[in-house]
């Protein structure tokens, strides 16, 4: 009986049920960053929880550890509702978080001084720990002195030290070399399968899908924001796992069906948009040009000869999700490409593009740009229909955030001022903070 199916006779660690969050604008809309959330944790499971970066998982992930609270839903633990920091739960971070003035063990240590733990009976719980992960020998060395991956070890030992009931991983990974990166998944898994790390379950979150298949028994894919569970995939591979597996390769490729699949059912608000590009409140992810010809020109060329599976791609060129995934939309968005089942095709247009030499090129993605990208045309309109053609930078992203926060209306106005001057549309005074249709000298 695999972990998955022998934690279903167990009674749940964690219960999340109708969950949702939304943060005050400045408008004094609501933005709405978690909807209708459900999920279970059973002893004996790793959950991942997999989406691109922002969309929301690290949200959840501090909603679940009592960190923040629910703007609707509950959280039960232990079968008790979650208020305030849980006991019982603890946290590993993608960047490290260690103090650089305490040594490895004061570190360590720290957890369980909270707690008023004794003198001699934490510093015995530290050393374990420590030579746990690893670390045995370098009890007194400073983060300072450490790689990256035994930064991360201290950051593990920390975590394991106070024996929770729930370790929350939050991209604990990401910030390491591959080869780091997989040694301390792989010390982890072993550890965990040889029932030495002093917890009962995982969550972890992640963008990495490879990762996510290697180390968990189930998966949570989550949408863009606001982060919806769009579907869960068993994970019921033994371990070790190894991504040569022609099971594990199905895996990866389903998690890639459902993350590129068309949203179904969404509510739709005054001020949101169903779909991409009909309307100027898209947000758009910045995606330089020259990424977007490079994504085009290898799915043009052989083996693929036009039509690519997205995993396939993303090995060859080495592109994680989450600089994969917004490349192909663009190419979506700008009709270039179309997505769907887990392929990237390219249209017509887009092997036009790969074919053409470079001033044609950016004759076709201006094209493009204005038919297909309406906040793109909107700002021609506005610089054509002035008589000084120019235009602030703040009367955009003033309308903008009638659709979305903040950051979202900067980074889609980048974008736009990217793409505008690559295919000579406009261009854009950075001094001035304005759209001009001239080049500024």
């Amino acid at each position: 009986m695999n972990a998955t199916a022998a934690a279903l006779n167990l009674a749940p660690l964690l219960d999340v049920r109708g969950v949702s969050k939304s943060f005050r604008k400045a408008d004094g809309d609501a933005l709405v960053v978690l909807e209708d959330v459900n999920l279970t944790l059973r002893p004996g499971e790793i959950v991942g929880f997999l989406g691109r970066s922002g969309c929301g998982k690290s949200t959840l992930l501090r909603l679940i550890a009592g960190l923040d609270d629910p703007s609707r839903g509950v959280i039960n633990y232990l079968g008790r509702p979650v208020g305030g920091a849980a006991a019982g739960m603890a946290m590993v971070f993608q960047s490290f978080a260690l103090f650089p003035w305490l040594t490895v063990l004061e570190n360590v240590q720290l957890g369980l001084e909270a707690l008023g733990m004794p003198e001699p009976e934490m510093r015995r719980r530290a050393l374990q720990a420590i030579d746990l992960i690893g670390l045995d020998g370098f009890e007194s060395a400073y983060p300072r002195e450490l790689s990256g991956g035994m930064r991360q070890r201290v950051g593990f030992a920390r975590a394991l030290v106070v024996h929770p009931n729930i370790l929350l991983m939050d991209e604990p990974f990401s910030a390491l070399d591959v080869l780091t990166a997989e040694t301390l998944r792989n010390d982890f898994l072993n550890l965990w399968g040889e029932g030495q790390l002093p917890i009962k379950a995982v969550i972890l979150v992640t963008h990495n899908i490879e990762e996510a298949v290697e180390m968990c028994d189930r998966l949570l894919i989550f949408s863009t924001l606001p982060a919806r569970v769009m579907g869960e995939i068993a994970v019921d591979l033994p371990q070790p796992r190894h991504p040569d597996d022609p099971r594990f390769r199905a895996l990866v490729d389903r998690v890639y069906v459902e993350m590129t699949a068309k949203p179904r059912g969404e509510r739709v608000g005054p001020k949101s948009e169903r779909f991409p590009g009909t309307g100027i409140g898209t947000t758009l992810t910045h995606v330089s040009s020259n990424v977007l010809a490079g994504l085009m020109e290898a799915v043009a060329g052989p083996p693929y000869n036009g039509k690519a599976d997205l995993p396939a791609i993303a090995q060859e060129l080495r592109m994680e999700v989450d600089d994969l995934f917004p490349a192909a939309e663009a190419l979506q968005l700008l009709r270039f490409a179309e997505v769907e089942g887990g392929d990237i095709r390219l249209t017509e247009a887009g092997l036009q593009f790969t074919r053409e030499d470079t001033d044609d090129r950016k004759k076709l993605f201006a094209r493009h740009l204005i038919t297909y990208v309406p906040l793109a045309a909107h700002v021609r309109r506005v610089l054509d229909e002035r008589a000084s053609h120019t235009a602030p930078k703040s009367r955009f992203f003033d309308e903008l955030e009638d659709y979305m926060a903040e950051e979202g209306a900067e980074q889609t106005l980048r974008t736009i001022i990217s793409w505008g001057r690559y295919g000579e549309v406009f261009a854009y005074d950075d001094h001035r903070q304005c759209f001009t249709l001239e080049n500024p000298t």
